[in-house]
């Protein structure tokens, strides 16, 4: 497990050194020239303490001057708070691609002075219920629950005795969850082809009856499919193709790329469910001596840094990941009672799409 912030190896003092000692309410109090019980208020914004401005300003300054820090534990004790969030993933901790996650709910606890307990469980039943039973052994004021892929998940029933938000997932229990809008990412992408001309030669590639059919594989497949049928439809245009894809990697990309390519009437323009389906048809697209968006126009979703580095580069609906990490903390900590926040899929406009060539 790790923690919010980072903690530097130090040497221990050598015998005979000086440990400067924490400073306490006490000595903040002295130093203000007040009671205790006054400080303390001061400290905690308490209202109606028929003290003057001055001597606020007296309480505040010796604060920082001495340094003081508020002892939280003994905080938790009055309040039953920890300020401390659980941070439970399966493999998201260890992957750069969807590292923002973590960022955003970093950046978020630290904004509301909590710190974030963060554990994986790489899919390892036993190790989860260790690593969740530590995680509540140290009182924490609320469990995130995040998964890699998006999609629903069993929630251990030891976490829903008090407050947890589903990050990236939902589950059959009804939690707050926050997810990607995937079908609002669909509509965007296939749209930007539509203003672009093409209607009758759009092509997608990564059909997959499994993504599409088991939400406990993904939910992202079926949401984005949904969303390009909507767009089209509106429309009055349907899709010129639909190669099915095993698996959502550049090979398979490749290879249906080139079966739409062999055709009589190849496509004007292609939706991959994802930039790494994308990178490969960018691959067949040149093997086959065209060029991307001059011959054909390519759109994805995910914005994975792979994107960038595609020339030109891709049209994609990015992630937006560390947005996520933020919702699931402000809703695990403000108590708001949505059950699912839907968070939109900026995008990334970038080369990868024109005016279809027979269109002049």
């Amino acid at each position: 497990m790790t923690g919010g912030g980072s903690a530097v190896d130090s040497e221990p003092p050598s015998r005979g050194s000086t440990v400067r000692n924490r400073a306490t309410l006490a000595d903040v109090a002295r130093r203000a020239g007040l009671s205790k019980t006054a400080a303390s208020m001061v400290l905690n914004g308490r209202e109606g303490t028929r003290l003057s401005v001055e001597a606020h300003q007296r309480v505040f300054a010796a604060a920082e001057e001495l340094g003081y820090r508020p002892n939280v534990a003994a905080r938790s004790l009055r309040t039953r708070k920890t300020a401390t969030i659980a941070f439970v993933s399966d493999i998201v901790a260890t992957t750069r691609f969807a590292g923002g996650l973590i960022r955003g709910a970093l950046d978020a606890a630290r904004e509301r002075d909590h710190v974030l307990l963060i554990t994986e469980t790489q899919g390892d039943a036993e190790f989860e219920r260790y690593a969740i039973e530590a995680m509540l052994d140290r009182q924490v004021d609320g469990v995130i629950y995040a998964a890699m892929a998006t999609r629903r998940l069993t929630v251990p029933p030891a976490i829903l005795g008090g407050p947890v938000v589903l990050l990236n997932a939902t589950s059959p229990d009804n939690l707050p969850c926050v997810l990607p809008d995937d079908e609002l990412a669909g509509r965007a992408v296939t749209e930007a082809l539509l203003k672009q001309g093409h209607r009758q030669r759009i092509a997608l590639i990564g059909r997959n009856r499994l993504k599409e059919r088991d939400p406990e594989v993904s939910l992202a497949a079926e949401a984005r499919l949904l969303g390009i049928r909507h767009a089209l439809s509106a429309a009055d245009a349907t899709l010129y193709a639909e190669p099915f894809c095993r698996e959502w990697l550049p090979e398979h990309g490749y290879t249906a790329m080139r079966t739409l390519l062999a055709r009589a009437v190849p496509p004007t323009a292609v939706i991959c469910m994802n930039d790494r389906l994308a990178f490969g048809a960018y691959q067949a697209i040149a093997d086959a001596g065209l060029t991307v968006p001059t011959d054909i126009s390519v759109v994805s979703f995910d914005d994975d840094p792979i994107a960038t580095w595609l020339r030109p580069g891709l049209f994609t609906a990015a992630l937006p990941h560390e947005r996520m990490g933020q919702r699931a903390v402000e809703i695990l900590l403000d108590g708001e009672s949505t059950e699912r926040c839907m968070v939109p899929m900026p995008l990334h406009r970038r080369k990868s799409i024109a005016a279809p060539a027979d269109s002049s």
